[in-house]
């Protein structure tokens, strides 16, 4: 079982259901679900990384791709990059912190 806080980049990639709909307004729901978990996140150009439990970012993925058929996706297409470590906690702030 993994213990420490990890790391995932998660990029959603809707396909809008609708004509009018711009897959840009769906993934801003899906952030928008990300956000509401209260969980540490950083949205960047092409995904949004978030810091958690492995429990936490399993539900922020199952939370994102909600979102985005509830904001009106026929399809939603989720990469996902997950940092793990056995001896400590992965942290965003390790990772980017020197160049903010």
């Amino acid at each position: 079982m993994i213990s420490y806080q990890v790391n995932a980049a998660i990029q959603v990639l809707p396909t809008p259901g609708k004509p009018g709909i711009h897959p840009y307004d769906i993934v801003d729901k899906a952030i928008e679900a990300i956000a509401g978990m209260g969980i540490p996140y950083k949205v960047c150009p092409f995904e949004t990384v978030v810091e958690g439990t492995y429990e936490q970012i399993m539900e922020a993925i199952r939370l994102a791709q909600e979102a985005c058929y509830t904001a009106g996706a026929e399809s939603v297409i989720t990469n996902v990059k997950i940092q793990t470590s056995a001896k400590e906690d992965v942290t965003i702030e390790s990772k980017v912190g020197k160049y903010e």
